[in-house]
């Protein structure tokens, strides 16, 4: 199989160019104008990461946004197919939780005989091919997954996840879903003749769903390395006749190195002899495209291959539609690949001065599909639980002791008290950690927390903690709280002193690992680097950030026991922070940590979301670092005035640049 582009392939803006509202003209991918007789084009297309993101709507911040929505996607489907004779349609997973209407489906209005999940209801409209398994799939329980699925007129493919134990040959697995999809499509060749080409579809999931919803999976589920699940299921796959095979990994990119049950897999998994093309997902980002996934060994951004075959990630939320193009020519009575390219379109621009254009508009059909289900949910969030004194924001969360990620701390340190109050764990000292899940980042300029004073409803609750985590309490000593933070303190990179204006954050050190523990106090030393690799290994054995840590007004004690409140994901290992695990849970909480904050407001009436600054940089005179945050952050920056952060200008990508004096 050749891999160079033998012709060039047509960009969105040009396409867009030859349309018009009137003639709705289609310029055809060059593969569908030079096909030759024994030639045929094949677009494939994909979603990934949707969300319930169905309508271009932020639940959140309650307001439309144009940089999401299956709804906004979808529009663009019939112009793509339009373009190629030959299309099918998948999804790559993540599509059943992560916004408020997942949330009311599962938790308020549930799902009885017969109904229809509302992101099932759109994706129905749009003629899916075949769909694998995310990891988010699994948060409602497997009861309620099945239950959506069940209303999906398309089928879902998952090769390594079973029902139980593993089995010593993976064929004898006892599956969940079917491994694999084997389809006959009809295609039409350069010279208008028709005839079949046999598609393969495997789908995979990423093995760490086992820790990340152990409390729904445990004893009832399984899950093989990818890899290692493909290379046995694709040589079954050629037996029955597929033509081409491709993988639906809801895995991402990651260059570090082939290893065991490894999450992000889709590199390596590309290397599996037979596959002829990956979907990939999971990491919210762009494939292929300019800026991620530079440098990284048998990786092509521009092209869009891992090891040579052509691979998409269609964004998140909806912003992007993955698309390769094959040109596939007949041998025989079978077909192969001889040429392809690569794309991922996007549904809105940003303009010169940093403005969201939306390039699309909804597609009726889907908004009609989901449009009672939407105005339910926003009856939904708007419900009232309480009041806050003062505004509750997460654009400093990063930098600066911050009111949002406060909130969750004290919510979690009064219920965790008043379920062990009773227990032998009555007069130990409570400690609480929690993390800034909505900030920035791949999420973009507006990804923050924004709660003004006043009314709190249900959407400021998920706001502030978008996941349906549930609690958990783990009993630990001094000495691994420390080892605890410094492993949150991998989130900034190293800062010579006396450096200006030096890169504070690590843009690769996700925001929801940066763990502030509250109840005690702590400084963070940037001269010296992370002690901990991003995997929990140690990168620097020598090197100490934690400084100050005190308990109570005095250095901590090593040997000190403390429960720290957190959540399932944390207590279950995810992060990889060390000596934190199943080995040390000392409670399992019947609630999620969203209901735990809407008690606690509840309990309260008003609170009080004021941060207490129990952590802050280690001084260090004459230098400065930059970080970006949301251009609203300006709005709050009296509020950290202690941290002495100052506007530095205008970031990348609509963002806003601050820096802090050191």
């Amino acid at each position: 199989m050749t891999t160079t582009l033998l012709m060039p392939s047509i960009s969105r803006r040009a396409l867009l160019k030859g349309m018009t509202a009137a003639s709705a003209l289609i310029a055809l991918h060059p593969f569908a104008v030079h096909a030759a007789e024994n030639q045929a084009h094949l677009r494939l297309m994909e979603t990934t990461d949707i969300h319930v993101n169905v309508f271009p709507y932020d639940y959140y911040a309650d307001r439309p946004n144009d940089t999401m929505g299956l709804a906004r996607t979808a529009s663009i489907i019939d112009a793509i197919r339009a373009e190629s004779a030959n299309s099918m349609l998948i999804d790559n997973g993540d599509f059943l939780q992560g916004n408020p209407m997942g949330d009311y489906i599962a938790y308020e209005r549930g799902m009885n005989e017969g109904d229809v999940h509302p992101v099932i209801k759109a994706m129905n409209v749009l003629g899916y091919d075949v769909g694998t398994l995310g990891n988010h799939e699994f948060n409602y329980g497997l009861d309620f997954m099945f239950k959506v699925v069940g209303g999906a007129n398309f089928p879902f493919v998952c090769a390594n996840l079973t029902k139980g134990q593993l089995a010593g040959d993976p064929r004898n697995d006892d599956l969940m879903f079917k491994p694999y999809l084997i389809k006959e499509k009809m295609i039409t060749d350069g010279a208008g003749n028709t005839s079949p080409v046999k598609v393969g579809f495997i789908g995979f999931v990423p093995p760490q769903i086992m820790v990340w919803d152990e409390k729904n999976l445990s004893g009832k589920a399984n899950t093989r390395d990818i890899v290692a699940a493909a290379e046995v299921w694709i040589p079954v796959m050629k037996e029955e006749g597929a033509d081409i095979v491709i993988a639906l990994s809801h895995s991402g990119i990651d260059g570090t190195g082939p290893a065991e049950l490894m999450e992000n897999a889709s590199l390596y998994l590309a290397g599996v002899d037979g596959i002829d093309a990956v979907f990939t997902g999971h990491q919210h980002l762009v494939f292929p495209g300019p800026t991620d996934f530079q440098g990284i060994a048998g990786v092509d951004p521009q092209k869009g291959t891992l090891q040579g075959k052509p691979a998409a990630m269609a964004g998140f939320w909806g912003s992007h539609m993955g698309l390769i193009d094959l040109l596939l020519e007949k041998d025989g009575n079978s077909w192969k690949i001889v040429d392809f390219t690569t794309e991922a379109r996007p549904i809105y621009h940003r303009t010169e001065d940093r403005k969201v254009v939306a390039d699309v508009a909804s597609d009726t059909a889907v908004v009609a599909a989901a449009k009672a289900d939407h105005e339910a949910t926003l009856e939904y969030v708007r419900t009232p639980v309480g009041k806050t004194s003062a505004p509750l924001q997460s654009y400093f969360a990063l930098v600066a002791d911050d009111p949002s990620v406060q909130i969750v701390s004290k919510a979690q340190t009064w219920y965790t008290k008043e379920m062990l109050k009773d227990s032998e764990y009555k007069d130990f000292p409570v400690l609480s950690a929690a993390a800034p899940f909505k900030a920035g980042g791949r999420g973009g300029p507006d990804y923050y927390t924004e709660v003004p004073a006043g009314d709190i409803a249900i959407k400021n609750v998920a706001d502030l903690y978008l996941y349906p985590n549930t609690t958990r309490a783990v009993l630990i000593n001094g000495a691994q709280v420390r080892e605890w933070l410094e492993m949150s303190a991998g989130m900034f990179n190293q800062v010579e002193p006396g450096a200006t204006d030096a890169a504070l954050l690590n843009p690769d050190f996700p925001s929801y690992n940066f763990d502030i523990i509250d109840g005690v106090s702590y400084k963070i030393d940037l001269a010296k680097p992370a002690r901990y690799a991003k995997d929990g290994s140690l990168a620097n054995p020598d090197s100490h950030r934690i400084i100050d840590l005190s308990f109570d007004g005095n250095p901590i004690d090593p040997e000190q026991q403390f429960i720290v409140a957190t959540n399932n994901y944390r207590a279950g290992g995810g992060g990889n922070f060390p000596d934190i695990n199943g080995d040390v849970i000392v409670f399992v909480g019947p609630d999620t940590n969203r209901d735990v904050i809407v008690r606690y407001i509840v309990d309260q009436g008003t609170i009080n979301p004021s941060a207490d600054f129990n952590w802050t940089f280690a001084p260090m005179p004459g230098t400065t670092a930059t970080f970006e945050t949301g251009p609203r952050a300006k709005a709050y920056i009296d509020d950290v005035k202690g941290a002495r952060i100052e506007t530095a200008g205008d970031g990348e990508n609509g963002f806003a640049l601050y820096r802090v004096v050191l």
